[in-house]
């Protein structure tokens, strides 16, 4: 009788170890220490400390972010940005005037362009617009891009020094990547601010 009774015991605790995906507590397994880490953790952490897993085996260390729109090992996206925050910077010097001009895109297609001591000139753009810029540089290819000019530079030539994702990729006028190319094209007023 009282071998019955284990027995509609165990295979309780076996069912509702399955259903849970924890142990039944019928084998030989010896409970953790008081104050140890729990059955199947891997090691101990810092008090307070926490890790996201975001991949079999794969954590993500406490207080780590990713950048804004990217996507997780586990191939969730994080959160998108928010639309006032910096898309890409592009600062042009160089040309036979010596220009020093700089370009700001937000998220939103929204935009700021300063070229010397010129009062600043804003603008938007359209949604197709701002599209076409983020996916030129959510181009892999782009990501290739060399962060430094690899031809030989032209004589009064510009420099571009474009910055997206806190990436620096400085190009020179002349022989250019496709990918870089592209993301020019996309930039408001039809290209990176060259006037004096």
């Amino acid at each position: 009788m009282v071998r019955g009774v284990r027995g509609t015991w165990c295979g309780t605790l076996l069912l509702v170890g399955v259903l849970v995906g924890g142990t039944s507590g019928c084998g030989p397994e010896t409970p953790p220490e008081p104050g140890g880490p729990p059955s199947g953790a891997s090691g101990p952490t810092e008090p307070g400390a926490t890790a996201t897993t975001s991949a079999p085996g794969a954590t993500t260390p406490p207080g780590a972010t990713t950048a804004p729109g990217t996507t997780t090992a586990s191939g969730t996206p994080t959160a998108d940005p928010h639309p006032a925050e910096v898309l890409v910077e592009v600062v042009v010097n160089g040309g036979l005037a010596g220009v020093r001009n700089k370009l700001v895109v937000h998220y939103d297609g929204s935009w700021t362009s300063r070229s010397g001591t010129r009062q600043p000139r804003t603008g938007r753009q359209t949604p197709a617009e701002a599209a076409e810029l983020r996916a030129a540089l959510e181009d892999p290819a782009y990501a290739r891009v060399p962060e430094r000019p690899t031809g030989d530079p032209v004589f009064d030539g510009f420099q571009y020094y474009v910055t997206y994702r806190h990436r620096l990729v400085v190009s020179g006028d002349g022989e250019r990547p496709a990918a870089l190319q592209r993301v020019f094209a996309a930039l408001p007023e039809g290209g990176p601010p060259t006037n004096p």
